[in-house]
């Protein structure tokens, strides 16, 4: 990876006590090919409260590769940062496929990056009809097309579903990059 002036890449630091290594490895991973590749990348959780951008943020020399993040955890945060119509909100939920793609939509649109993901889901327990553990994910890549995921966690804790949720982000970012 590039340095940028901060030291010589490492291990995520910060998140590293509560992170399976498979995780930081695999953000280290992406990272590198997104500094090899001078691609930029945003975020836009929801349910992760921001730990995706935080896990990005954590390994040295490659903070050019994370452009920023949106922590957009209300129906008017998605709105006033993402650009998203309150009526899709209202018509399709928060926690949808529709959302999440225009979640990820918005942020490559507010940001300067290249690739963005977005996360929306119930890291808890969920309202009645919905299942805790559901999370959409949205992936958009500039001029490209946008995809979506759609997880089932289960009721296995806030916690684990977030470290899960990270987890597949990261994988779809890096085949977003793949894709390139």
């Amino acid at each position: 990876m590039k340095s940028d002036g901060e030291g010589g890449g490492g291990p995520a630091e910060t998140l590293s006590p509560a992170l399976p290594t498979s995780t930081e490895e695999a953000a280290e991973a992406l990272l590198k090919l997104c500094c090899d590749a001078d691609l930029k990348l945003a975020t836009a959780e929801s349910c992760t409260g921001g730990l995706l951008a935080s896990l990005l943020t954590d390994v040295e020399g490659a903070s050019h590769a994370f452009e920023r993040g949106f922590v957009v955890y209300s129906e008017d945060a998605k709105c006033d940062l993402l650009g998203i119509a309150r009526e899709k909100i209202d018509g399709c939920g928060a926690v949808s496929r529709d959302v999440a793609i225009a979640m990820a939509e918005g942020a490559i649109a507010n940001s300067e990056a290249d690739i963005a993901l977005a996360v929306t889901g119930y890291a808890g327990s969920a309202p009645p009809g919905d299942k805790p553990g559901l999370v959409h994910f949205g992936c958009a890549r500039r001029g490209g097309a946008t995809r979506h995921r759609e997880e089932h966690f289960g009721d296995i804790g806030r916690g684990p579903i977030r470290l899960e949720a990270i987890a597949v982000a990261l994988d779809m970012m890096r085949e977003a990059v793949d894709a390139g």
